[in-house]
């Protein structure tokens, strides 16, 4: 054959022969099997690992067999990229909602995964979330369950949902009214972010490490053999992230916390808003510029939303986990099923479209115009009742141990019942501020950040008495 010919019969070929097939995608949640580690792997990082409903099946599926099989010991979540979990797919969801054909679908988006998180609060085995980066709404879901939650200098905690015209949901009404004072209730509103340290401190996160450290974390936790809570628990510690000069202050302490506690104490969100207006208008530097702030993150949001996250969070404080969540689920039920437009709005103006700096076109657009007894009918009373999607052994009433708070920093209210004699290991006498220092060092013994953070709420929530040379004995303040 001519070599031209040649040449024409080989382009030829290569111009007929079938493309090779693309790459196959890899799954959106990977699962690895380390000694006695299993770790989910939220790999969406394009999508900052926003959970779908096929992502929440499988983390279900496969932690429900971990947690019944005898050679794992301790179970694991985290994200792959910037993101641990930047929260649900909620622009599909509201997308499903729109139409009455697949509404049920995004109800059932809820269902599933209330249940997902409710799984992980009830397993047997130790599970340890690790917030290395974003941690919004589903994410903070997927880590509050956990006895051990770790964020590092890349952690931005937040519920956003009121920003979105739609509440803050995936047990977060149980776990944020469990925060110290109303920082809970801040967040819930505002839907303002905790970085870094400042969950630690904050309470949310149980431990603080470096980013860094977190494959060091995980190598320590695949070789212990049979883990015991106090073997993770000082595994963790070992790694601990110390406090260096140039690391800001957690926001929410002192005037600050102060004004937070005394605004976000009302019952009301009218009685909320006219704390802050007084606050805005007093003589405190470093509060009126917070205050302020604070009021203009409120009138952004949706009044529907601020009246439901309010009420919610309210109810939850004397509720058990499980009952939080079908609440909750019921309450987004309502949100799919037209008790408001705001979720469509608020999703499609700042998820689909991407508008971050106009206020969302809510309606009702003032608080004024938001009946508070309707809420509670729309949104409480009336909502549709909706089920968990749960595995068969969970499906009846199951009541867990509180345990939100049982590795953090002692919480102020546990500071207080010291303070006040009223501890079960108190025997009535006063104490002093370094009294109280060190007994909550052997309480919590090996646990960094101790003495900081009952300093600061010493200092926050106590006078002490007694003149010249006598000790300076403690009384709460109330």
């Amino acid at each position: 054959m001519h070599a031209a010919s040649r040449v024409g019969a080989i382009a030829r070929h290569m111009a007929s022969a079938t493309p090779p097939p693309p790459p196959p995608e890899e799954p959106k949640v990977l699962f690895e099997e380390n000694l006695s580690l299993r770790r989910f792997i939220l790999n969406r990082d394009k999508k900052m690992n926003a959970l779908d409903g096929g992502m929440l099946e499988s983390i279900g599926k496969k932690v429900e067999h971990w947690n019944k099989s005898d050679l794992a010991g301790v179970i694991v979540g985290s994200g792959k990229g910037r993101a641990f979990c930047a929260g649900g797919d909620v622009a599909d969801v509201v997308l499903k909602a729109t139409s009455e054909e697949t509404r049920q679908e995004a109800i059932d988006y809820f269902r599933l995964e209330f249940g997902v998180d409710y799984t992980l609060a009830c397993l047997r085995k130790p599970y340890v979330a690790v917030m290395d980066g974003l941690t919004f709404g589903g994410g903070a879901g997927l880590a509050a369950p956990a006895l051990f939650r770790v964020a590092t200098e890349k952690t931005a905690l937040s519920m956003p949902e009121t920003k979105i015209g739609y509440f803050p949901d995936v047990g977060a009404s149980y776990f944020l009214s469990r925060l110290d004072g109303e920082i809970g209730t801040y967040l819930a509103l505002t839907g303002e972010p905790l970085s870094g340290r400042a969950t630690f401190e904050h309470g949310f996160a149980t431990h603080f490490i470096s980013s860094h450290r977190v494959p060091i974390l995980l190598e320590r936790l695949a070789a212990l053999e049979d883990p015991t809570l106090a073997q993770i628990d000082s595994v963790i510690e070992e790694l601990y992230f110390e406090r260096e000069p140039a690391d800001p202050v957690a926001p929410l302490m002192g005037a600050i916390r102060v004004a937070l506690d005394s605004a976000f104490s009302h019952n009301s969100v009218e009685g909320i808003i006219k704390a802050l207006e007084d606050l805005a208008a007093g003589s405190n530097a470093d509060v009126i510029p917070w205050a302020k702030n604070t009021l203009a993150s409120l009138n952004k949001v949706s009044p529907t939303s601020l009246r439901v996250a309010l009420l919610a969070i309210r109810k939850a404080k004397t509720m058990n986990l499980l009952d939080v969540l079908k609440m909750e689920a019921s309450i987004a039920a309502a949100f799919c099923s037209g008790a408001t437009p705001d979720f469509q709005t608020g999703v499609t103006t700042v998820i689909v479209k991407k508008i971050r700096d106009e206020r969302p076109a809510w309606s009702p657009a003032t608080l004024s115009e938001v009946n508070a007894e309707e809420i509670e009918a729309k949104f409480f009373k009336n909502a549709p009742q909706t089920s968990l999607v749960l595995p068969e052994e969970l499906q009846e009433e199951h009541a867990i141990p509180s345990h939100f708070t049982r590795f953090a920093l002692p919480t102020e209210e546990e500071i207080g019942k010291v303070v006040k004699g009223e501890h079960p290991t108190s025997d009535g006498e006063a104490l002093t501020a370094e009294e109280v220092v060190a007994k909550f060092e052997g309480l919590r013994r090996g646990k960094h950040g101790v003495s900081a953070k009952v300093r600061e709420v010493l200092a926050r929530r106590c006078v002490a008495e007694g003149k010249g040379e006598e000790a300076q004995y403690l009384r709460w303040k109330h």
